[in-house]
């Protein structure tokens, strides 16, 4: 119960943001009607995940003040309608182009981000290629976590897809994501859970390459 209660005033905290753009630690105690110490608590704990961030602001007079801010994490916490319009796009390129076009557009996608990462991998073994690819996930939103197994197995878990949505009709998405991970770590990637076919998370299995 209490970790429930926690969620919901972070969450409430999240929603006050929204709404005022910044607060102040006091405002937002006067508002929910916590203690100095609890608010800070919890301001602590969604700073800490990524969810906002404190900056400084100008007073009329007096100290400047910190005052919190959602962080573009934060805001993605709220709904958008992001993946309806891509869906919508994606639908209309491949009835006036065919479904190759948008063949080619996942796998663009996937050469981008595979040029862009590669070059955070050089130098480093596989335990520090995979530690590396979970933090670029994570920036990008999928809130990954890596792990290695007693048989030696690595393993990344991703408990968020941004875009699980066009993942679920374009299989593409997924087969690219596949692809580029075996490309940056240059071993034997699995998948063995996705959230598009109706997982609760994405997870893949990572072995040095045969011959390695």
């Amino acid at each position: 119960m209490k970790r429930e209660e926690e969620r919901t005033t972070r969450e409430r905290i999240l929603f006050m943001l929204k709404q005022q753009g910044t607060l102040t630690a006091r405002e937002m105690t006067a508002d929910l009607g916590l203690t100095g110490m609890a608010i800070r608590r919890h301001l602590t704990a969604l700073e800490q995940d990524g969810w906002i961030e404190v900056r400084e602001a100008r007073a009329t007079a007096g100290r400047p003040s910190s005052v919190y801010q959602l962080t573009v994490r934060g805001d993605s916490f709220f709904p958008k309608s992001y993946s309806s319009l891509t869906l919508e796009l994606l639908e209309e390129l491949s009835d006036s182009a065919g479904s190759g076009v948008v063949d080619a557009l996942f796998e663009s996608r996937r050469d981008k981000l595979l040029h862009s990462g590669l070059p955070q991998m050089e130098g480093q073994d596989l335990a520090g290629r995979v530690e590396e690819l979970a933090r670029i996930q994570n920036a990008n939103g999928y809130m990954a976590d890596a792990s290695r197994e007693e048989d030696g197995t690595y393993v990344i878990t991703e408990m968020n897809c941004p875009i699980v949505q066009v993942a679920s009709v374009y299989k593409q998405a997924c087969r690219c994501e596949l692809e580029l991970f075996r490309s940056l770590l240059q071993a034997e990637v699995e998948r063995t859970e996705c959230y598009a076919d109706g997982g609760k998370r994405c997870k893949y299995e990572i072995r040095e390459a045969s011959g390695n």
